[in-house]
């Protein structure tokens, strides 16, 4: 007669993992951890492969989608001509903003911009104005009269962590991918007139792209932290690098740990080295 085996479930009887998943959530991702793995199948220091489509939306100036693994953001850039600020007779205007709706994951609900929202529309506003991608300036058609309003607008359709990476590379995509009329304005009416045949790329500049990075248990530091990960972090950090490599800005949310100088240098170094990749990743159209 064969003898009867046992199996792991009839023996120990293990919780289902996604239930195990959803009650301890940090023992999870420690268990994943100790392998020097992560629940999606990455390494610690690994990053999500990324895709960039530009030109998907024919009714904008210019637009975007960026995969960053799961997380997906459709980005589009909107031109309208407004008269320039009195203190700012020469200038034109950059409104970027980003909408995470009820769509995209359960955590964010229906109703006006969550402060999620709003605290990463500013974050990219002052991430581009510190690059300097596009000097305002260049947006001037009169000097006190009439000068373009770029409206940066992105919307996140899947949500599954680091979307403010995602956001800003959809957001340069978007506007690389820009083109404004030619221009007029005519004093004598005052009015401005543009021509659809002469059709201008943006006199772009450094090109901001960032990387983030989040610490576990003050011992492990995670790329490209997903959703599930990026609510046990202890401390995110977010390195912004130029094209050429350069730093624009360091942003760090939530405790320091001790060591986090140590932690912030090995995040400068690894944001380094994957920006060169980032800045040559194949643009599809």
């Amino acid at each position: 007669m064969a003898a009867a085996t046992a199996t792991p479930s009839t023996e120990k009887n293990p919780m289902d993992p996604l239930i195990f998943q959803r009650l301890h959530p940090r023992a999870y991702l420690e268990h994943f951890l100790v392998d020097q793995l992560r629940p999606d199948g990455r390494e610690p220091g690994q990053w999500r492969s990324i895709s960039v489509v530009v030109g998907p939306i024919s009714t904008a100036d210019g637009s975007s989608v960026v995969r960053l693994g799961a997380t997906t953001v459709v980005c589009g850039v909107k031109a309208e001509i407004a008269e320039p600020e009195l203190d700012s007779p020469d200038d034109g205007f950059i409104v970027p903003n980003l909408d995470l709706p009820a769509i995209c994951s359960p955590r964010f609900k229906p109703g006006p911009p969550s402060e999620d929202a709003q605290v990463l529309s500013d974050r990219l506003n002052e991430v581009l104005i510190a690059s300097g991608i596009l000097s305002t300036k260049s947006l001037c058609i009169r000097r006190g009269k009439a000068a373009w309003v770029l409206y940066i607008d992105a919307t996140c359709i899947n949500y599954d962590g680091n979307v403010f990476d995602a956001t800003l590379l959809a957001m340069v995509a978007a506007l690389k991918n820009t083109t404004l009329p030619k221009a007029t304005y005519n004093e004598d009416t005052s009015r401005t007139t543009c021509s659809r045949k002469d059709m201008q790329p943006l006199p772009l500049n450094r090109l901001p792209i960032s990387m983030s990075f989040g610490t576990f248990d003050s011992t492990h530091i995670l790329t490209d932290p997903t959703a599930f990960e990026e609510q046990l972090l202890d401390a995110t950090y977010t390195i912004t690098l130029g094209t050429d490599g350069g730093i624009i800005s360091i942003t760090q949310l939530g405790a320091a740990s001790v060591g986090a100088q140590d932690v912030l240098s090995q995040c400068i170094s690894a944001a380094k080295a994957r920006c060169a990749e980032v800045a040559n990743i194949p643009v599809m159209s």
